[in-house]
């Protein structure tokens, strides 16, 4: 049951990163593609959970959390790039 799950789960993220990378491509304006890159970053960390749930190890949920926080850091930094034009001041 779990497997079923768990294989549908993947599925479904898998679907949404497709999707999101159509948005990342076709976005019209630069804030739309940050949008993108910002839901993929998430689904790919929802994807590494998964993918450790799966195999049933540790070792890929502090690669997510790695993975969330390098994440984070640089969508702060092209947010502010956006905003001012530079990032540092």
């Amino acid at each position: 049951m779990i497997a079923t799950a768990l294989t549908f789960a993947v599925t479904v993220v898998c679907i949404a990163m497709a999707l999101n990378l159509y948005r990342l491509i076709a976005g019209p304006l630069a804030v739309d593609r940050l949008l993108a890159l910002d839901t993929l970053v998430v689904n790919s960390i929802a994807l590494i959970v998964l993918f450790g749930m799966v195999y049933a190890t540790t070792v890929y949920f502090e690669a997510a959390l790695l993975f969330a926080t390098v994440a984070f850091v640089g969508t702060i930094a092209f947010c502010k790039y956006l905003l001012r034009g530079n990032v540092i001041e």
